[in-house]
């Protein structure tokens, strides 16, 4: 942006306007996402389905001899991260979509200061969001332990970094939808990569890793058992976005996935947030480089 000045001579001359201040941008920002009331029910149904399915699934694991609440805490973010995955694209995309980059843009001609203002702004949003679902799960498993006569004790053993870990689960995922919308710019393309590689491809790669794949004979499959190996496919597994994200929320003492290396939730989040910079990295490379039509 620029403003006529008149300099002694008579001679009019524009100056550069700094433009907007990041603080200026990041309210902007907050202010489009919590007037829409989308992502309000978005938070609400992914609170809402987190507490439900792991009710469910901790009444349905009550009956059995061995049964520990905590190992059912996680069940309900099987379905419930679908919400910040799809917000974080949608906010992402959105105003591509609507065109309403155009304008942004033109008041805010550097650009990447409203990429940045949209990361924080969604990771602070889906932070309160994943905070709450976590705490909806928590409350989720108490009526199965109270039926059992079970304490439930969040602050031993590998329960606090797995209560961590959903948050920060939650939180990432949300980001690389946001990342993805950025990059692609259209709503359906990128929900459609989000999904794939959140999704089926973790799912795909664990498939064709499997050392009982093809028909193996008892033999071998004892043998497998016996000495497990590291496999292509369960590596890329672990090394995708989906595999990465499905370690946050696994216990340690679960042991790692079959045929993949044993990362732990650690290594899991690790691989995550590289997946999140590079797709943000990518999206700002593109956001200096190219039109925003």
């Amino acid at each position: 942006m620029s403003a006529a000045t008149t300099t002694p001579g008579g001679v009019r001359a524009a100056t550069a306007h700094p433009g907007p201040t990041v603080g200026r941008v990041v309210a902007a920002e907050w202010t489009k996402l919590v007037s829409l009331r989308s992502p309000w029910w978005t938070a609400a149904v992914t609170v809402a389905v987190a507490g439900v399915l792991t009710y469910l699934s901790a009444e349905a694991s009550s009956g059995d001899p061995g049964f520990q609440p905590v190992d059912s805490l996680t069940t309900g973010l099987a379905l419930a991260h679908l919400g910040p995955l799809v917000l974080g694209v949608l906010v992402g995309a959105g105003e591509f979509r609507t065109g309403a980059s155009r304008t942004t843009f033109t008041l805010v001609p550097r650009r990447w200061p409203v990429l940045a203002a949209q990361v924080l702004v969604m990771a602070a949003f889906a932070l309160g969001t994943a905070v709450l679902a976590t705490a909806a799960s928590v409350l989720g498993i108490l009526p199965a332990a109270a039926s059992r006569g079970i304490a439930v004790d969040l602050t031993s053993g590998d329960t606090p970094g797995l209560v961590l870990g959903m948050v920060l689960f939650l939180v990432a995922l949300a980001l690389l939808g946001l990342a993805l919308g950025a990059l692609l710019r259209r709503t359906v393309p990128a929900l459609v990569t989000a999904l794939l590689v959140v999704l089926i491809l973790p799912v795909v790669l664990m498939t064709a890793g499997d050392p009982l794949a093809g028909g193996a004979d008892p033999a071998s499959a004892g043998l497998a058992e016996a000495v497990p190996s590291t496999t292509v496919a369960g590596t890329l597994a672990v090394l995708s976005p989906g595999g990465a994200a499905q370690l946050m929320t696994t216990s340690p003492s679960a042991g790692p996935m079959p045929g993949a290396p044993d990362l732990g939730p650690v290594g899991g989040g690790l691989v995550l947030a590289a997946w999140v910079l590079v797709v943000l990295v990518a999206a700002a490379a593109r956001l200096r480089t190219r039109d925003v039509r």
